[in-house]
């Protein structure tokens, strides 16, 4: 079986298989309020351990740029989703303590880049420009998807198995992505596209830092980062801790936290594909900036809330995704369409560095501001979560500064 590249039914496959490997990227997520109690670690240390994970993506992003510019986004994804798929089970079976969790998670994020980078510039290639952002929107959707799927898997995983279980549940998902991947591929061509004569690719990295509205994208990107991984990192665990609130055991709690915490992520599917269709209809840079700052007004809010019904703090969460997510494919779109295609994967890699190194930080801070103020393992402290998530906040608000600069750079 084959696709046509570009073709609904094509996008639809590569979105499933993206799915399907995004899935282990809240992995540790679904889990952290379990290990987080067997191994004793400080809120600090739970976050290192989901910043080891991001750290180990950027780097990867950051290579995985190169090899889709120098072989062409097809070879890379697949050459890449082999790595995908065989670490996240290093992981379930060797990590045993914070410094053994650190590193490996650190090993899987590092495997995991080669599903995002060639996939963007696969749509960049195959997709025209009218549904681009769309299409785009719709891959962010199947990474939501994914995040869900992994959420309710472990939850449901997690009533008749300890984390370790629920984690080898998941991390069948990627397997399934890769295979998935190779059926989607086989009737598109691996597309390299031509460097100047004379030109090395390292070239592209300051031509790209040189480019000043792609930069502006970066920057954009970069601050909507820090709030976003910072939510997808602490969201379970902050669910856990109000169900928690009303007399649950920590089992329990962690089981239907995640449960919780997957309706968020459905929320995302539709943040992303109404982000995307409203930046083709109505301009990219009015869509970033609508929905930048609706996240904005949640990150400062939502802590503070924790006392609210359980029904109630869920629809805000659910709010808070649809937001947080709904201008992602928009700034891969803008990043795409400021830069020439020979050098497109390294500019994703640049975006990368400086994108998911926000992404690094933005959990340890979280969670050492959720330390400092009296929060904990198990607290509900209305006042620690307030200003635990007002860090994301305080980051975010530098990104739609970036894209109101950029905004008005096109209208030159």
């Amino acid at each position: 079986m084959s696709w046509t590249p570009g073709s609904g039914a094509w996008l639809g496959a590569i979105c499933t298989s993206r799915a399907l490997a995004a899935s282990w990227f809240v992995a540790y997520s679904a889990v952290l309020p379990l290990t987080q109690l067997a191994w004793g670690l400080s809120g600090r240390e739970a976050g290192l351990i989901q910043s080891g994970f991001h750290l180990g993506y950027l780097c990867s992003l950051f290579i995985v740029g190169f090899l889709t510019d120098h072989f062409g986004a097809k070879r890379a994804w697949l050459a890449t989703g082999v790595f995908a798929w065989a670490s996240p089970f290093i992981f379930v079976y060797f990590a045993d303590g914070f410094w053994s969790a650190f590193w490996l998670h650190a090993l899987t994020g590092l495997c995991q880049g080669g599903s995002y980078t060639p996939v963007l510039a696969l749509i960049n290639d195959h997709v025209v420009r009218e549904r681009r952002a769309r299409a785009m929107g719709f891959l962010i959707a199947a990474s939501s998807a994914g995040y869900a799927v992994c959420l309710g898997v472990a939850g449901l995983a997690l009533k008749v198995a300890d984390w370790r279980g629920a984690l080898t549940a998941v991390a069948l998902m990627p397997l399934l992505s890769w295979f998935l991947g190779l059926a989607a591929m086989r009737g598109t061509a691996n597309r390299v596209h031509p460097r100047p004569a004379g030109e090395s690719m390292l070239a592209a990295i300051p031509a790209v830092l040189r480019n000043r509205n792609g930069m502006l994208s970066v920057w954009a990107y970069t601050f909507h980062n820090w709030e976003l991984l910072g939510l997808w990192a602490w969201l379970p665990a902050f669910l856990t801790a109000a169900v928690m609130a009303s007399g649950a055991a920590a089992g329990e709690a962690a089981a239907l936290a995640l449960s919780l915490s997957a309706l968020t992520y459905v929320a995302n599917i539709g943040g992303s594909i109404v982000g995307g269709t409203m930046a083709d209809r109505w301009g990219r840079t009015q869509a970033i900036l609508l929905w930048s700052c609706v996240s904005l007004v949640l990150s400062f809010s939502i802590g503070w809330l924790i006392a609210l019904p359980i029904g109630v703090l869920v629809v805000l969460a659910c709010l808070y995704n649809f937001a947080g997510i709904a201008d992602s494919a928009t700034h891969s779109t803008v990043l795409a369409e400021s830069v020439p295609p020979h050098y497109l994967g390294v500019a994703y890699a640049v975006r990368s560095v400086i994108g998911f190194g926000a992404g690094v930080v933005s959990p340890v801070a979280f969670g050492w501001a959720l330390d400092l103020f009296g929060g904990g393992r198990s607290t509900a402290d209305p006042f620690a979560w307030g200003i635990a998530w007002a860090t994301l906040g305080l980051g975010g608000l530098l990104g739609p500064m970036a894209t109101w600069k950029l905004r008005r750079a096109l209208r030159r």
